[in-house]
Parts: structure tokens; C-alpha cells; sequence
């Protein structure tokens, strides 16, 4: 049974964060508070409140917001694209509410980590190799997705901190 029979896209708006580029608003034809436990179990989850029914995660550009009653994706770079990639959000939705069954569907919030989170994994030298001045500065890099958990020389030279490279890794 599908949960989904359509997100109709209702409005575009100018993004902000890349100019050039747009905000696609759609609205499903049925409320996604249901649903949203069971995608909050899917990879590259940023944040999720149960309580307030919203759900983001990180696409390769940009981001894409469920609430219960509507759908942000930015970073799109047209009306038709948009179209899209909510046609493939209504196939993903209705995929993973045919799996639920298989799934445990999530209870607790989740909020997308910090420039501090990731800082507090990193070695905290301050020893420049990776080319920031800080290691504060390379943990905003890392959630800017603009350097890799790679370019940290003391992370991957240290074998004491191998576990916090693979916390790194499996965030980034």
C-alpha cells in the first residue's frame, strides 16, 4: 500500500545560499507525521524532531527539510529539477513505509553536530598541517563539507585516535 500518492510542488523561491539556484516547496497530499520515524532511520539524517514533526537531511548540494505538512529542498537549480526530485522523494517515502516492518522507527530528536562536536573528536593540536590556523577551524571546514577527515595528519598518523577518525568518518 503506498503512503504517498503525490507532493504537488506549490512554490519556488530564490536561494539564498546559492544565488542562480531555487527553494522548491511541495505538499503531500497526506501528512508525513506518520512516515517520519521510519525516515529518520535512513543514512545522511541531520537533525530530527519528533515533537515538532520535522526531518533534514543533507543532499549531495544543499539540504531538504520534511515537515508534516510540506517539503523544503534547496540548491535546486530548476522548476523541473524540483519536480524531480520530489517525484523521487514520494518513491523513497513510500519505500520506506513498505519496509517499516523492518524497521525501528526513531523516538528520540536528533540535531545536526556542531563545530564543537566535531572539534572535541579532532586532536586539537592546532598544528596547521591540514592548512587551517585551528582545529576549530577545520571541524566548520568538515561540516561546511568543504575538507575531509584525510586532510587531518595527526588523525590518521595517530593510532590512539583511531576512534574518534571513525566517528568522523561515519559523520562525514
Amino acid at each position: 500500500m503506498m503512503y504517498l500518492d503525490a507532493i504537488a510542488l506549490v512554490r519556488t523561491l530564490p536561494c539564498l545560499a546559492e544565488p542562480g539556484k531555487i527553494i522548491v516547496i511541495g505538499k503531500p497530499n497526506r501528512s508525513l507525521a506518520e512516515v517520519l520515524p521510519y525516515l529518520a532511520t535512513l543514512p545522511g539524517i541531520l537533525a530530527y524532531n519528533p515533537e515538532a514533526h520535522t526531518l533534514t537531511f543533507r543532499r549531495p548540494m544543499g539540504f531538504m527539510t520534511l515537515y508534516a505538512d510540506r517539503v523544503y529542498i534547496t540548491q535546486i537549480k530548476s522548476a523541473d529539477e524540483g519536480l524531480e526530485l520530489l517525484a523521487a522523494l514520494q518513491e523513497a517515502i513510500n519505500a520506506t513505509w513498505e519496509h517499516r516492518a523492518e524497521l525501528i522507527a526513531v523516538t528520540v530528536g536528533r540535531r545536526a553536530p556542531r563545530p564543537f562536536d566535531v572539534w572535541t573528536l579532532l586532536p586539537q593540536t592546532n598544528c596547521k598541517l591540514c592548512g587551517e590556523a585551528t582545529c576549530l577551524a577545520f571541524a566548520v571546514g568538515l561540516l561546511q563539507h568543504k575538507r575531509s577527515v584525510l586532510e587531518c595528519p595527526p588523525l590518521q598518523a595517530d593510532g590512539s585516535l583511531t576512534d574518534r577518525r571513525a566517528t568522523l568518518e561515519a559523520m562525514f
